[in-house]
Parts: C-alpha cells; structure tokens; sequence
C-alpha cells in the first residue's frame, strides 16, 4: 500500500506540477517519496517481503519520477520553452538509465548500490527545486540541468563499475 501510495502521491504531484503549483508538487513529492522510501524496511521488518513486491516498488519508483518529470513537460512544452523540455528528457532518460544499469548488474550477480546520484538525491533535488520554484520559476531551469547531468554521469558511473568488476573475475 504504501508503495502504491506513494506513487499515486507523485502523480499528483506531477498534475500540480503541470498546472504550475510548484509549492505543493514539491511537498507532494517529498511527502509521497518519503512514503515509498518506507516500503522496502516496512516488508522486511513485517516478513512480507517478496520478489514481486521488489519488482512493483521499482516500477513504481520508475513511474513516480517520470510522473513529476511529465508535468513539467507539459508545463514547459504549453510555454514553448524548448530547453527544458529537453532537459526533462535527458533527466528521465538519465534516471532511468541508473536503474537500469543497476538492474542489469545484479542479474549478472554484481550488487550495484554505488553512484553519485540515486534516486534519494534526484527526489530531494526535485522536491526541494519545486519549492524553491515557487518564489524563483528559474529555478527550474537549474535543477533541470543538475538533474539531466548528474543522472547521465551517474548512469555512466555505474556502468564503468560493472565492466570494472567484470574484468576482475
């Protein structure tokens, strides 16, 4: 429950985002992540963890930070602001590309927690940018750039780990 809570939480957030209630998006993606971020330690402390939890929690995951990236896509795009929708797309893919490479170094046996920027530093970059977006709209523009950059390099990141690791065994 909490794991869908949290998600429908940042779809919300990505309507209020879309409409431009930055302040609220922001304390919806805070609280909701907050909510998510529970989940995991929530099934383990209760015994009811399972492989398809895991694999919900991680979509879900997936389609929260999408959510609030797609409304300020549609905020942008209806303001023909070209750069950041590009940058939003650079960001979702950059984020997803994290994951990803995660995903696939585990199923070759390689525990990947390492990188600059997780998922824990893009929701609180997002949250705390679309606050501070409410009394400074430009803020935005930065925070779509961090995002965008650090996502990539984290991405990239990770996948030299995974050939580093792969080449010692």
């Amino acid at each position: 429950m909490l794991t869908i809570s949290g998600a429908a939480g940042n779809v919300g957030a990505g309507v209020a985002a879309g409409f431009g209630e930055f302040w609220i998006a922001g304390l919806v993606v805070l609280i909701a992540s907050s909510l998510d971020f529970l989940d995991g330690a929530l099934a383990r402390a209760t015994d009811a963890a399972s492989d398809f939890g895991s694999v919900l929690d991680s979509v879900m995951d997936r389609v929260s930070e999408a959510a609030v990236l797609f409304g300020l896509l549609v905020y942008f795009s209806e303001r023909g602001e070209q750069l950041e929708t590009l940058l939003i797309f650079v960001a979702v893919v950059g984020s997803i590309m994290v994951s990803y490479v995660r995903a696939r170094a585990e199923l070759i046996g390689q525990q990947m927690r390492e990188g600059m920027f997780t998922r824990l530093e893009r929701v609180v970059l997002l949250g705390v940018g679309l606050i501070t977006a409410s009394f400074w709209v430009d803020a935005l523009t930065v925070i779509l750039w961090t995002l965008a950059v650090l996502a990539s390099a984290t991405a990239f990141q990770r996948l030299a780990l995974v050939w580093w690791k792969a080449r010692e065994t």
